[in-house]
């Protein structure tokens, strides 16, 4: 068996596959029925919508298949997205990539398989449509191209779904897209009885800048802080664009005090962005944190608010 390799933009790809806030979500009948279509119109047994993140590839709408997800390690569509082109395997059995893997000798008994990347912007594949057979078969070129006309209408869907939890100024999750994914981390955190903590950032100023320098010198500070934030946050942080000048990051398995480490490389990063130093005489932002305790929940927006209301006392406090 040989085992997929990581295409060159690995780091790119799970960014943009980790913006879409999928992974894990409940199935979506825009997906499902292109499953079905692909199922009807190749006459398979399973048709996939397959994600490929770190360590496995997770299926969005599955139709045929009595799992969730598979390692990446054994994926048939941790091939599809190295390239562009289509993968089909006629016969597993005749391919030595794939005779003996797992999939193959074991559930579901893969003898036929073709998928084609999804792509999304700036050429990245996330993952795969695919369908698979018990049996070998052929796949014709018009095939083919019935399966990548499949694919564009997963990648439209993708595309809607990224623009409307995506804020357009500073490409970060807008409140929308925060708040679905934060709902996911707190009931993670209950089900795991760990903690997590709320960040409420407001930036000061905002409003003087924009009649002083103009809207544009304004969205570009905006932008700056969104990659400030982005580069001072884990991995595994979740932080998004609330609106106007407020930000929010949420924190999961971290003490107060690694909190307030994350704020302190924030205030150093803020302090000596290049791209700041003509406002930092007056721009600046004040903050309020909340913590989650997963023995006594509260509602994801009764955290956010009383992170906002210790920002409004910490703001508050910087005009006496």
């Amino acid at each position: 068996m040989e085992k997929p390799k990581h295409p060159e933009n690995e780091t790119a790809r799970l960014a943009m596959l980790r913006s879409l806030n999928l992974s894990d979500t409940q199935p979506e009948e825009s997906f499902d029925r292109v499953t079905r279509l692909a199922k009807y119109i190749f006459d398979v047994p399973i048709a996939l919508i397959s994600l490929v993140d770190e360590q496995r590839q997770w299926f969005k709408s599955c139709i045929g298949l009595n799992v969730n997800e598979t390692p990446r390690e054994i994926s048939f569509c941790g091939h599809t997205i190295l390239n562009e082109n289509s993968l089909i395997v006629n016969d597993t059995l005749n391919d030595l990539r794939f005779e003996d893997n797992p999939l193959v000798t074991g559930y579901p008994h893969i003898r036929f398989y073709a998928g084609h990347p999804i792509t999304l912007s700036g050429g990245i594949s996330i993952g795969t449509l695919c369908i698979i057979d018990s049996q070998p078969r052929e796949f014709s070129a018009k095939d083919i191209q019935a399966l990548k006309d499949l694919v564009l209408v997963t990648q439209r869907e993708l595309s809607i779904m990224r623009l409307a939890t995506r804020d357009e100024l500073t490409d970060i999750p807008n409140r929308r897209g925060f708040n679905l994914l934060a709902e996911r981390y707190l009931d993670l955190c209950i089900r795991q009885q760990t903690n997590a903590i709320t960040i409420f950032i407001d930036l000061d100023s905002l409003k003087f800048i924009n009649d002083q320098y103009g809207h544009s010198s304004g969205d570009d500070v905006l932008r700056t802080f969104a990659r400030i934030i982005a580069q001072s946050c884990r991995k595994s942080d979740l932080y998004g664009r609330f609106g106007g000048d407020e930000f929010v990051i949420m924190l999961t398995q971290v003490t107060i005090n690694e909190c307030q480490l994350l704020i302190k490389r924030i205030e150093d990063f803020f302090a000596n962005e290049p791209r700041l130093q003509s406002y930092i005489e007056t721009l600046g932002f004040s903050y309020g944190i909340a913590q989650f305790n997963p023995k006594n929940p509260v509602e994801l927006e009764q955290l956010i608010e009383a992170a906002d209301s210790k920002m409004y006392k910490c703001k508050m406090a910087k005009r006496k």
